[in-house]
């Protein structure tokens, strides 16, 4: 038999070599987007407690009640919005698989969906393995903001959706209203759906304020709103995630997700929704990040990168390495790893052509110890 790869051009992710490269080397991962600081004992203690009243069986398909009860209320509470919590949100094991059920169920072949890049590495291959071909649009250098006469010039009769992603990784950049206002307009006018990649919406830096998609009924009705536990509660290897979007999208939505998964973690769900209940534990994220990343552009201040903006949102922060080396940025971030140990992502892994503005990206959700360690490690580049 021949196995035809829906791939072929796929390898590893660069997530993985990095922090593979980190370890071999006893770099600092710098690279990947994981916190290494402890979780709430709280949520450990309902999650425990849950497991030890017995609540281990499946949970129903499109996530427990009470879970998707809290999250209801709290959508109410921050968007103004009112949602379902029967028919319009389903609880998935992560973001990136509720990104992948969402292109899924809407994908048909030769279906083209619009890419803002750079862009998280698992988009496009979503796209593609629908059989759909993505249709990539480069944000503006150097603040990485959405060039919209180049999204309308891109839409063809074939454009089916566009996936869009604020607090944005790699980049930080947050959108605006006027951003909002650009997408409800050209969704609308030419009949797409939308992806919104949302999962770090609580990280939004500088008393910047998340627009999120449940803010725009006109937006809501035609899009799949991704959300992330993971991010929020930093808690990424749960890989516990949800998605919103109304009762018909969401009932098609659930026909993939029975099939892929049917159900998640049933006592993660039920400490999940105990801990939801605790509104400070996500309200107080944007101070708690704005101190780390404040902490890692101070301590690295006299250092010779190159610092574009401030990471608006998100925990990334890229920087350029013109003044240190003409490597490649893949090549840069190897020799960093091996010579400085400090591990990065370089961020044209990001972008479908491997485009190179000699940038790399650092996340700083990490304990001030490892910032300042990695600080010190790279002080060595003076």
């Amino acid at each position: 038999m021949q196995l035809i790869s829906k791939l072929p051009n796929v390898g590893t992710t660069i997530f993985t070599v990095m922090s593979a490269l980190a370890k071999e080397h006893n770099a600092i991962n710098l690279s990947q987007g994981f916190p290494d600081y402890p979780i709430s004992s709280i949520l450990i203690e309902e999650v425990n407690r849950a497991m030890q009243n017995g609540l281990n069986q499946y949970a129903p398909m499109a996530g427990l009640p009470e879970l998707r009860d809290i999250l209801s209320k709290k959508i109410q509470a921050l968007y103004q919005t009112s949602i379902n919590p029967d028919t319009e949100i389903t609880i998935t094991p992560g973001g990136t698989y509720a990104i992948y059920a969402a292109l899924t169920t809407i994908l048909q072949p030769k279906d083209e969906v619009i890419v803002l890049e750079p862009a998280y590495d698992s988009y496009i291959p979503n796209i593609i393995t629908n059989g759909a071909i993505p249709i990539c649009i480069p944000l503006k250098y150097p603040d990485y903001s959405i060039d919209w006469k180049a999204v309308e010039q891109a839409i063809t009769s074939h454009t089916k959706a566009i996936i869009v992603n604020t607090p944005h990784n790699p980049t930080g950049y947050v959108w605006t209203v006027e951003d909002i206002h650009h997408l409800d307009r050209i969704a609308n006018q030419y009949d797409l759906f939308v992806i919104s990649d949302e999962v770090y919406e609580h990280i939004t830096l500088d008393g910047r304020v998340h627009e999120s998609i449940l803010k725009y009924p006109s937006l809501l009705k035609r899009s799949f709103v991704i959300f992330s536990f993971g991010k929020v509660f930093h808690t990424t290897g749960w890989k516990m995630g949800y998605c919103v979007a109304p009762s018909d999208l969401s009932t098609e939505f659930r026909k993939i997700h029975q099939f892929l998964c049917f159900t998640c973690n049933t006592p993660m769900q039920v400490g999940l929704a105990k801990f939801l209940e605790h509104e400070h534990e996500y309200l107080q994220l944007p101070a708690f990040f704005q101190q780390k990343r404040d902490l890692f552009l101070d301590l690295i201040k006299d250092l010779p990168f190159t610092l574009h903006q401030k990471s608006q949102g998100s925990y990334f922060q890229m920087l350029g390495y013109d003044q240190i080396s003409s490597l490649p940025d893949k090549e840069f971030a190897i020799w960093l790893t091996k010579e400085y140990g400090v591990a990065s992502i370089p961020v044209s892994a990001f972008n479908h052509n491997g485009k190179d503005d000699k940038l790399i990206r650092f996340c700083f959700a990490k304990k001030d110890e490892t910032l300042i360690a990695a600080a010190e490690k790279l002080k060595r580049l003076q």
